[in-house]
């Protein structure tokens, strides 16, 4: 990215940088855990600038985040003008609301309260649109991802392969947005992302004894290691794929649980994540640019999918080290 570019992103930068002091660290996560009250932990999060939940239930957390990423979107809409950035993180929550409409369409359900906000489009609205059938203000890849998801799992009757239709659309708009925001660190954000998504794919296939037929159908283009070489690699052969990049180490714990019945998957989940934040956490040490924005904007989906598993783990009675087991690295 040029110098000029870079300080085009000089003010936003800064500000970013400031928010990051609210962030859910180590120590708020601690906090949260080891209150004595469930409501003393969810009282943590208002350091974070998230409103006070009072009573904590199931349903006033998910309504409490959603808010917080439509928010989120909405501020730095106004801030960044690179708008395929923002939608880089945007669209996932579009790819879930429309999972959730193809699959609430096939089974004659209203599941509209599983829409979430926070995406490019209105929940409300794309659900409207949706059952007129009139998706023609939306992205190409969007709508053609729908409707071939709609017409696979009206032909079969499998909701499991319309979400790989739906996954493989989102990689490949992830792409596209990716390329459009013209950013390197981007660029290399989506792809790690895609190898991710392969490599998860590899080991459970693995598990289920499942071969080149099924990968075919759920493994993602775009990412640094062929689909051939991915497809034809046997379990544990994973380590060895991906050794000289930043899930060497996932890969490696991937290989080691690919045969059926040889363990969780917890410990390969976590660094398969914690790979994604150490490269992404790398943003904080650069003072303007691109970087800190699409580190804050990942910081901030971590944040709240630890806010979830903390939550929920203390509603459940989980204990300490249990919920400590769940959550992933944190920015930084």
């Amino acid at each position: 990215m040029s110098r000029k570019k870079d300080l085009d992103y000089l003010t936003i930068s800064a500000r970013i940088h400031a928010m990051e002091t609210r962030l859910l660290n180590a120590e708020r996560v601690e906090r949260m855990i080891e209150a004595r009250e469930l409501t003393e932990a969810a009282k943590v999060l208002t350091e974070c600038g998230y409103e006070d939940l009072g009573q904590v239930t199931a349903q006033g957390i998910e309504e409490m985040l959603s808010k917080a990423q439509t928010d989120l979107f909405h501020d730095l809409s106004t801030a960044v003008g690179n708008r395929a950035l923002l939608d880089v993180f945007r669209c996932t929550y579009d790819y879930h609301n429309a999972k959730v409409l193809v699959k609430g369409e096939a089974l004659g359900v209203n599941q509209e309260s599983l829409l979430v906000g926070g995406g490019r489009y209105a929940p409300a609205r794309l659900a409207e649109d949706y059952g007129r059938e009139d998706l023609r203000g939306y992205a190409e890849i969007f709508r053609r991802g729908i409707a071939r998801a709609r017409e696979t799992l009206g032909a079969t009757g499998d909701p499991q392969l319309a979400d790989f239709i739906l996954d493989r659309a989102c990689f490949e708009e992830l792409t596209d947005l990716a390329q459009k925001a013209d950013s390197k660190f981007v660029q290399e954000y989506v792809a790690l992302s895609i190898d991710v998504a392969n490599l998860r794919s590899c080991v459970r296939a693995a598990r289920l004894n499942k071969g080149g037929e099924f990968l075919q159908q759920v493994l993602v283009p775009g990412g640094t290691v062929p689909l051939r070489t991915l497809a034809l690699a046997k379990g544990e052969e994973l380590g060895n794929v991906f050794r000289s990049g930043p899930l060497a180490h996932a890969a490696a714990l991937g290989a080691a649980v690919s045969a059926p019945g040889s363990g969780a998957l917890t410990e390969f989940e976590r660094e398969c994540d914690d790979a994604v934040m150490d490269y992404l956490s790398a943003a904080r040490r650069v003072a303007f640019g691109e970087q800190p924005i699409v580190g804050y904007l990942y910081a901030r989906q971590a944040e709240m999918t630890a806010i979830r598993t903390i939550l929920s783990g203390r509603m459940a009675g989980l204990d300490g080290d249990t919920i400590r087991q769940r959550l992933r690295r944190t920015y930084g």
